[in-house]
């Protein structure tokens, strides 16, 4: 392991550390665009030039190795020259374009020209024209005189996906970013490429023009697109989702997401039930929330336990399942099953992409609920959360009964339902899930409620109360603890696997 002095900082590392690695490890910062964790190295940016003393001229630090006794300098009047000369380089034919950019506020161009060049160009030629809002795929537009060749969205292509649509054509300053002929930029993780472009080249057709970077506010969560738990930064402003950005954790998805899962978050902003409803003459209307509460307790207290059902959901959070499962012990109800998500014939692979698409099926189950199977005497259903379809069919074959449905969105299950109580989404609470792996992870409230929206195991909390069994939960954290036997302190950073 060598040790080496980094600005005057000794570090020692592992054999075969880069010294730009060991500078990071070190929290010392050195400028760079085509340098990638995950990717291998391509060295064609220069900007992450460094001093490094016996050796004849700088040396770019992404791809050398260090040694023993190496003392580099990273900050020195020669380095910062050619950081600003390699900067101007770059800005020859780039158009400058910044007030019209999606990547503006975190584009690593604009920060480094800010930090290490303001200056006037000396360039007064015209600029070489580049293609302009070309469409790559379905998902994902060049605006190729922005790009700078740094090449990271084709190693991606070549190295992760290993579907090798991109490459780079001609030469010099006519080098160009393009797809192989016939091909689409189409693969299941093509928006990565949007994520690692340093600049604003390569932009999110769903995000382009959306909203400006610097009002977007950023939660710690997880995607709920299947079963493989992908961390995520829900990107929000004023109430309203406007993209998911895969977060960094190496037991789960590394540093990124699928295109699949990172467009599943609509249903956060659209067909939201917001009021309590109740079925008067073959129709739904607003209702209070105490005549609903009201009217799901006395309906509790006409049945006997073995005629009714509580259907749990492997979309729902651990605590709102728990909360449900402690409802049914306190009313002596032990019909608990589950409903899940289904598609017909999934997509999945030996990646990120799982075919249940379900974020908490794991869950659910170690809480004791079984799959939905029905019931022949069933005479109230109380569902979690919106039905699959065919469970939905079922239960509306075994009438009479009386169906109550917590749930976020409107659809099939809510115009189906009796009694309706409006509840959160996951990004409107916080809780957790558990992933294909069985690691519990935690997710953290992003947006403010909805209308008279509440989590569930608030609802069920009043259901509780309002049938003559009151039980307190501060939290959702005391739900988490009775099911699992375990703290959000416990799930960071990386989450815990149940044994």
């Amino acid at each position: 392991m060598p040790t080496l002095t980094i600005d005057g900082k000794q570090v020692t590392v592992k054999d075969g550390t880069s010294v730009f690695e060991a500078a990071r490890q070190s929290n010392i910062a050195i400028p760079f665009f085509c340098y990638h964790p995950k990717l291998s190295i391509a060295g064609n940016c220069r900007m992450c030039l460094v001093d490094i003393e016996k050796m004849p001229k700088p040396a770019i630090s992404c791809n050398t190795v260090a040694t023993e006794g190496m003392v580099v300098r990273t900050n020195t009047d020669k380095v910062k020259a050619l950081q600003k000369n390699v900067l101007e380089f770059i800005l020859i034919n780039h158009p400058i374009d910044c007030p019209v950019c999606d990547q503006a506020g975190e584009c690593k161009l604009q920060n480094y020209y800010m930090e290490h060049s303001v200056a006037e160009s000396a360039f007064k030629e015209e600029k070489v024209p580049k293609p302009k809002k070309v469409d790559l795929g379905p998902y994902v537009v060049l605006d190729d005189e922005r790009c700078i060749l740094c090449s990271r969205c084709v190693r991606f292509c070549d190295e992760i996906s290993k579907t090798g649509e991109l490459a780079i054509i001609n030469r010099g300053d006519h080098a160009t970013l393009t797809t192989f002929p016939g091909r689409q930029l189409d693969n299941k993780y093509s928006l990565n490429t949007v994520d690692i472009c340093p600049v604003g080249a390569l932009t999110s057709k769903p995000f382009r023009f959306q909203c400006r970077v610097w009002f977007l506010k950023k939660t710690p969560s997880i995607c709920t697109g299947c079963a493989t738990g992908c961390n995520i930064d829900i990107n929000h402003h004023d109430g309203k989702v406007y993209r998911y950005l895969p977060r960094d954790n190496e037991a789960v998805n590394q540093c990124w997401t699928c295109d699949e899962g990172r467009l599943s978050y609509p249903f956060i902003n659209e067909d939201r039930v917001i009021r309590p409803m109740i079925k008067k003459d073959g129709g739904l209307r607003e209702a209070g929330s105490q005549e609903v509460v009201s009217e799901i307790a006395s309906a509790f207290k006409k049945l006997g336990p073995e005629e009714i059902v509580f259907i749990g959901s492997a979309y729902e959070s651990n605590e709102n399942n728990a909360a449900l499962k402690r409802l049914a012990e306190k009313l002596g109800v032990s019909d608990l099953q589950y409903s899940a998500h289904h598609v017909e014939n999934p997509f999945s692979d030996d990646f990120l992409i799982k075919a249940d698409k379900n974020p908490n099926r794991a869950g659910v189950e170690h809480l004791g609920f079984k799959p939905f199977h029905g019931g022949t005497r069933l005479k109230l259903v109380l569902a979690l959360e919106s039905l699959a379809p065919a469970d939905l069919e079922k239960i509306l074959d075994e009438e009479p009964l009386l169906l109550v449905l917590l749930a976020a969105n409107d659809g099939p299950s809510t115009q189906a339902a009796d009694l309706v109580l409006p509840a959160a989404v996951f990004a409107e609470q916080e809780g957790s899930f558990v992933n294909f792996q069985k690691r519990v992870q935690r997710f953290e409230k992003a947006l403010e409620l909805k209308g008279q929206g509440r989590p569930a195991w608030q609802w069920l909390q009043e259901v509780s109360a309002a049938a003559g069994h009151r039980w307190t939960v501060a939290s959702p954290e005391n739900l988490l603890e009775e099911g699992f036997g375990l703290k959000y302190a416990d799930l960071s950073p990386d989450g815990r696997v149940l044994k």
